[in-house]
């Protein structure tokens, strides 16, 4: 994967992209000045800004500000209520928070903008938009912040020599509801947006021709340009293609994907839902992420090895290596919730295991062979669910980790099924599995720091307690009657 050329050439007044350049983070605002984006601010018609910082479970959490508040905060930061690192999804507090919680009394964190990620939104009056990091009160990077944990992670690599592009793919589910609609029938059977089982359909894109040429035309506009979507196997399944960036841009681009698409589909009257399986009977929902690594000057994809048959370099078979090593270890971070385990089942074309193969999407690890340009590692494991900063700092630091031990791969790779493979460990089969291994896990302690590893580890113990706590549908349907 190479880094990608975008058309861009900067007009402050229209700042539309025209000339091929390589992607940087921020993309076109990576090629301005600090100053060239604040004027950009300035003489928005809007007095509206609008800024975002993501949660632990990689929900974007923002609000707007007036223009000449943002103004003057751009370069210094502001406050905003450390509650999302004390919540859940469901803005729950967590009974067991170590960073924050009712001991604390929920003050405000510190958020710098990072002004390389402006953007505009084009279905909200093109209003300004900016993605911020959280600091501490000294102005440190807090700990517990994904998308700075995902920023120490690359450091990291760079200090070795290595720069990380990423691609991530996404499948979801589309219903015929809102958000009143769905609640009112307490989120039992949901209507899909389309019948049956057409993946790769021309009839199905062309029946919701609208909504699919929004997604793709929209999310270009937003700085999220789409490769490629189509739909999926299962009714109202969609799935797209990212356009592959640098590592940081690459979350950037995932954790905005997700909320761009249900702010487009709303005035459609479509609800999307990136859960990783809503129905036992279908597939789940992937968030695959490609990888490659190259050199701090761009010049080599330094996983290709033209003179072996799989293409593979010895960095990438150690690269890999680290992955594998991992990856039951970190688990969490690529199925953080209870419902993520319910798509690692055998058949489901999920990975339940740590074996690799080359083009085998049966595997957790498909080697892409290719060009110098386009050999590649896709992880299969994440889902749909995951939050995308902690998926790339995972693939990340565990391949680093790899080639900093120089680690070799220990098996050949898989041939035909995976899900029968003997020799390959499989993964933990629900939450709590995964995150009494990751609570007790070194390398996850080595990668991640011991604060970020311990307050994640709690969030996940609790979000298992609550679903411990609950009363399912499955429970009635089983027990009401006939106990």
């Amino acid at each position: 994967m190479r880094p990608s050329l975008l058309s861009s050439a900067p007009s402050i007044s229209a700042l539309k992209e025209t000339s091929r350049k390589p992607v940087t983070s921020g993309g076109l605002s990576a090629r301005l000045s600090d100053e060239q984006i604040l004027e950009a601010v300035r003489q928005h018609p809007s007095n509206r800004v609008k800024v975002a910082v993501t949660d632990l479970d990689g929900v974007l959490r923002g609000k707007y500000m007036h223009k000449d508040k943002f103004l003057s905060i751009a370069e210094s930061t502001f406050g905003f209520c450390n509650v999302i690192f004390g919540w859940d999804s469901s803005d729950v507090c967590y009974d067991n928070g170590s960073y924050t919680g009712w001991h604390s009394g929920y003050p405000d964190a510190s958020v710098k903008v990072d002004l390389s990620t402006y953007r505009n939104v084009p279905w909200d009056d093109d209003v300004p938009f900016f993605l911020g990091d959280f600091e501490d009160p000294e102005g440190n990077p807090l700990e517990i912040c994904p998308r700075k944990l995902l920023r120490k992670i690359i450091a990291r690599g760079e200090s070795a020599g290595y720069k990380a592009y990423c691609g991530m793919e996404f499948e979801w589910f589309n219903f015929k509801e809102t958000p009143q609609s769905l609640a009112a029938k307490n989120y039992a059977a949901p209507e899909p947006l389309t019948p049956g089982m057409f993946g790769y359909s021309v009839l199905r894109s062309s029946l919701n021709q609208p909504y699919f040429m929004a997604l793709m035309e929209e999310m270009g506009q937003f700085r999220i340009p789409i490769e490629g979507l189509h739909t999926e196997t299962g009714p109202g399944v969609f799935e797209a293609a990212i356009l592959y960036s640098d590592a940081l841009e690459s979350a950037d681009r995932g954790v905005l994907f997700k909320t761009a698409s249900k702010e487009i589909a709303y005035r459609f009257g479509i609800l999307p839902s990136f859960m990783a399986k809503w129905n036992s009977q279908m597939p789940g929902c992937s968030g695959h992420t490609h990888q490659s690594v190259w050199d701090l000057n761009d010049s080599q994809n330094l996983f290709h090895d033209a003179s072996n048959p799989q293409k593979m370099s010895e960095l990438f078979r150690s690269y890999l290596a680290g992955q594998i090593q991992a990856l039951p270890e970190i688990l969490p971070f690529f199925a953080p919730n209870v419902n993520s385990y319910k798509r690692l089942v055998d058949g489901f074309w999920a990975p339940t295991k740590t074996a690799w193969g080359v083009d085998n999407r049966t595997s957790a690890f498909r080697v892409i062979p290719g060009s110098s340009k386009s050999t590649r590692l896709e992880t299969r494991v994440p889902g749909a669910d995951v939050n995308p900063y902690l998926a790339v700092a995972a693939c990340m630091a565990s391949g680093l980790h790899g080639v900093e031990k120089n680690l070799s791969l220990k098996a050949a790779p898989i041939r035909g099924s995976a899900y029968n493979d003997p020799l390959s460990e499989r993964l933990p089969r629900n939450l709590a599995d995964a995150t009494r291994r990751m609570a007790d896990s070194r390398i996850a302690n080595e990668l991640f720091g011991e604060v970020f590893v311990s307050h994640f580890v709690k969030t996940r113990e609790w979000e298992w307690r609550a679903f411990q706590d609950s009363v399912t549908s499955w429970e009635l349907q089983r027990y009401l009657e006939i106990v």
